[in-house]
Parts: C-alpha cells; sequence; structure tokens
C-alpha cells in the first residue's frame, strides 16, 4: 500500500511540474481541438520543423495548412524560402 502512495505522489509531482509549461494561449488553442494535429501532414510538417530549426516550408504544406485549417505556432518564411517540391 505505501509503494502506491508514493508512485501517486510521483505522478501528482510530474503533472503539476508540467501543466505549467503551456501558455494560457497554448491551452485555449488545445482546448477547442479534439486532436493534436488536423491530419497526418499537419504531424509530418510539425515533426519537420521543430523549434529551434530552420523551417521547411513547401508550397504544398502552405495549400494544405489553408484547406485543412492547421493550428499551432506559425512558422513564418519569406517567399525565397519556399521550396518547390
Amino acid at each position: 500500500m505505501r509503494l502506491d502512495g508514493v508512485r501517486l505522489l510521483l505522478i501528482g509531482a510530474v503533472l503539476a511540474a508540467t501543466a505549467g509549461c503551456a501558455t494560457s494561449e497554448e491551452w485555449t488553442t488545445w482546448r477547442s481541438h479534439t486532436s493534436h494535429f488536423a491530419s497526418g501532414p499537419h504531424m509530418g510538417f510539425s515533426v519537420r520543423n521543430r523549434e529551434g530549426t530552420a523551417p521547411r516550408v513547401s508550397r504544398q504544406d502552405i495549400t494544405m495548412a489553408r484547406n485543412e485549417n492547421w493550428w499551432g505556432k506559425p512558422i513564418t518564411v519569406s517567399q525565397e524560402q519556399i521550396l518547390e517540391r
């Protein structure tokens, strides 16, 4: 029984520590959608463009984002940076 109490305390501590990681704006975005990504391509785009890496955006990404109403932190690139594949 004691082990279960310790395990519950550890789980609670982890949840409390990670709960403060998102801003109120990010939590609002999360609450307004039923899934983390709008589609498979949205997930692929997000994995490919992690924070701290140079963005890789194609015209197809832009079209899919518009058509599927992708959400999350926007990635901005200049016209010259858009890949033509």
